[in-house]
């Protein structure tokens, strides 16, 4: 036989990657093939490694890739951003095909509809989109806790609440993994600030950690089996979470069941080894350097190998889920109409009126003067990777329109020149290296004459001011004017507004196109009604006349709180919210090279001093008086409450069911909220906590409806530090049926004659316990 023939026979007698043969596989890989499979492909959609990518094979603007053994028909597989739709190039170079992308309401909109089908209905379409334009994991969805309302990030996450994201997060899953593609959730643990997000150490006590910062990512895990866990670059408890064991095997694969793999943020930690002990299994978005560390770590024993064939095991058995694996011949075509469709009508539903004078729906109302740089310029999403290249964006004038309401051709035109010139002098005057990340800022409001609000109020029916605020990756939002406080010329113009429609018997609207919380109890009485939009998507203006007209009826709930001032917030003097050393984000320190930028010295570690005291956890039990409290949210109907019965079933299980009626003259849909008091069981417990919520169908004046959930005992638990246990604890229980939580409509009461434990492992302690505040 020719050496020719003898090479073609063993190339031949290779084994090729199939989901039966992975013990076979991981056998016949080479030390350095293994540590490949271990460390992406490089920043975007570069392979590296492949002799016969081509453009076919990627994806263009995607975040990432696996690299590809091609012997033994191991594919690359791609990765790309996020949560609010996928994140690619639009175009492309070679084709005038365009690649645009739905952009759907982010994250906190959509814990805001509390209606867990409907998200997994808009997660689904966009889980399309990620199969259809050949991607295999969406990076998505952000959960990370609103620990505080400056994060930066917290437009991408769901609610200060751990339930509600979990839950939320959970649908999200299974809407997008239902195509036969996978998900991120991230970012794990404790990520809750941007300011110095590579280097900083969350330190937390540990039953707040259980409680607060890890149940949202159990919830997600145990319901809907993510395909990927992202780690943060944080620390936590002085380890990096991409490099702890604790986290990433003993809680997440021992605790949790988790069977998928982990994969860091996007970097180049030095702490490669480290990682892959950890139980990381995917180093992202990778580099060359990386791989050579394994392979070192590997032959002088710091990583056995037993823990590197695990690792890659786990790698396998998510290669062989993908789309990419099975050949699938994606169309580059979603059905981008049916998913504006789509979005353009559940949008509404994620939208919060949180003031109404009798001012909505507008009645007989023929023209509107319609001001606000966001009414035009509307805010669709945050920046950073969680956003998304959409074909458009349709605005409040748009929407207007639509609904058949002319607005002030004059005030549009004027708007529409004012933000033109503000673009150009904001993109002349913009530093350079940053716009990957944080997008184009927010253009601020335009000063105007109360002589021309005078001669436009003869001229309309009502007047609508957007008040517009923005956020993103890399950086934390600030305590200041023009952030959480409205600016003086905001002031100014909403005053003088209302001044001069209510001595005409008109009336003024605010809309709310904010990536986050803001301050409202000193100007909240001005307007005669407030729609709370967020940034709700590239249908969002159309949603929000639809509010506004009537077309729709508002039926969301606030997920976070609303306090009345930022520092009444217990984790605001451990929160760096007027950190002035500029961005954090370094792309140079992000990817492990030479940085030019000074480090971020002043802000090293973050007390989690205010323990379990997050949000309406705080707020009710110390009885103090918040703007808008969590759950809230107005209607345009009445619903009344009745015939609450709880029962315990013989499974230990709590059943609690409740019928509710519209009282009102209009359909409309009403979210019931469960709180639950439990007796102490030796530990101080906030006074009561959400343990369920179920949302109506779309109820006619007059019809009731009897909802009905259900709480397992692990779900009224508390952990004990002491025992390393959580711990339901015998006694008298009382369910709490709100329509927010300062809103409780009935309530019912349940014994437990005997209290059930569920230890686990003594981990992830702080090296000094951190000192709490107290409240009870």
């Amino acid at each position: 036989m020719t050496i020719a023939a003898m090479g073609a026979a063993t190339l031949l007698a290779q084994p090729k990657l199939r989901p039966d043969n992975i013990d076979e596989i991981v056998k016949a890989l080479t030390l350095e093939e293994k540590a490949t499979l271990l460390v992406g492909g490089g920043w975007g959609s570069m392979v590296a490694g492949s002799m016969t990518a081509s453009s076919e094979t990627l994806v263009s603007g995607a975040a990432g890739t696996t690299r590809p053994v091609e012997r033994l028909g191991i594919p690359v597989t791609v990765v790309a951003d996020g949560p609010a739709g996928l994140r690619i190039n639009p175009t492309r170079q070679g084709t005038d095909q365009t690649f645009y992308c739905t952009g759907f309401p982010v994250g906190t909109v959509l814990a805001s509809t509390w209606n867990m089908p409907l998200v997994e209905q808009l997660t689904t379409a966009m889980g399309n989109e990620v199969k259809e334009y050949g991607v295999d994991v969406l990076l998505a969805p952000g959960q990370n806790l609103h620990r505080n309302p400056l994060c930066g990030r917290n437009f991408e996450y769901f609610s200060e609440d751990p339930l509600l994201s979990g839950k939320t997060s959970a649908a999200y899953v299974r809407g997008v993994q239902s195509n036969g593609v996978g998900v991120s959730i991230k970012h794990f643990a404790a990520n809750n600030q941007e300011v110095n997000r590579l280097q900083n150490d969350s330190r937390v006590n540990v039953r707040a950690l259980r409680e607060l910062y890890l149940k949202g990512f159990e919830i997600a895990v145990k319901e809907a089996d993510p395909w990927t866990v992202m780690s943060s670059y944080n620390r936590l408890n002085g380890s990096f979470t991409q490099q702890s064991r604790d986290l990433l095997t003993t809680i997440l694969r021992e605790e949790w069941g988790f069977g998928g793999i982990v994969m860091t943020d996007w970097g180049n930690k030095e702490g490669t080894v480290a990682a892959v002990n950890a139980g990381n299994d995917l180093m992202e978005p990778g580099m060359d350097n990386e791989i050579q560390r394994i392979i070192a770590g590997v032959k002088d024993g710091s990583i056995s190998q037993e823990q590197l064939d695990l690792n890659v095991r786990r790698m396998l058995d998510y290669i062989v889920r993908t789309p990419r694996f099975k050949g699938y011949k994606y169309s580059n075509k979603p059905d981008l109409k049916a998913h504006a469709k789509l979005v353009h009508e559940a949008t509404a539903e994620g939208l919060v009126l949180l003031e109404n004078n009798g001012a909505l729906p507008l009645k007989d109302v023929k023209k509107v003067a319609l001001y606000g740089t966001g009414s035009y310029d509307f805010i669709a999403g945050g920046t950073g990777s969680g956003n998304v290249n959409k074909a458009y964006v349709r605005n409040v004038a748009d929407g207007f329109k639509a609904n058949g309401i002319e607005v002030d051709a004059d005030i549009q035109l004027w708007y529409e020149q004012f933000i033109a010139l503000k673009k150009t002098e904001l993109k002349n005057n913009a530093e350079g290296g940053l716009g990957i990340l944080l997008g184009d800022p927010v253009v601020p409001e335009m000063v105007i004459s109360r002589s021309f609000l005078e001669k436009k109020e003869a001229q309309s029916d009502v007047a609508v001011f957007t008040i517009s605020r923005n956020a993103g990756e890399g950086d934390d939002r600030k305590a200041t004017d023009g952030d959480w406080t409205l600016t003086g010329t905001e002031r100014e113009l909403l005053q003088a507004l209302a001044d001069i429609y209510h001595a005409n018997g008109k009336k003024l609207v605010v809309v709310l196109n904010i990536g986050g919380v803001i301050e409202t109890a000193s100007w909240k009485h001005i307007p005669d009604a407030i729609l709370l939009a967020w940034t709700p998507g590239q249908e969002g203006g159309l949603a929000v006349a639809d509010v506004l007209c009537g077309a729709a009826t508002p039926s969301g709930k606030l997920p976070m709180t609303f306090p009345v001032s930022y520092l009444d917030i217990p984790s605001s003097y451990n929160f760096p919210f007027n950190y002035k050393g500029g961005n954090s984000i370094d792309l140079a320190a992000l990817m492990g090279g030479v940085t030019s930028k000074k480090p971020v010295k002043d802000v090293t570690y973050t007390d989690y001093a205010e323990g379990i005291w997050v949000g309406y956890r705080y707020f009710a039990t110390a009885g103090k008086t918040v703007s808008y409290p969590f759950g809230y949210g107005l209607s345009y109907t009445t619903f009344a409450y009745s015939k609450p019965v709880v029962k315990v079933e013989k499974n230990g299980q709590v059943t609690a069911s409740i019928t509710v009626t519209n009282t009102g003259k209009v359909a409309g849909k009403e979210v019931v909220e469960l709180y639950v008091t439990a007796p102490d069981g030796g530990l101080v417990k906030p006074v009561y906590e959400l343990k369920g919520f179920a949302k109506t169908k779309n109820l006619k004046p007059g019809a009731s409806e009897t909802v009905t959930v259900t709480i397992d005992p692990y779900t009224l638990a508390s952990f004990n530090e002491v025992t390393s246990a959580w711990e339901t604890a015998a006694g008298n229980y009382t369910v709490h049926f709100g329509a927010s939580s300062a809103d409780i409509r009935a309530t019912a009461a349940f014994k437990l004659a005997k209290p059930q434990s569920w230890p686990v492992h003594k981990v992830l302690l702080p090296a000094e316990p951190v000192k709490e505040i107290s409240v009870k």
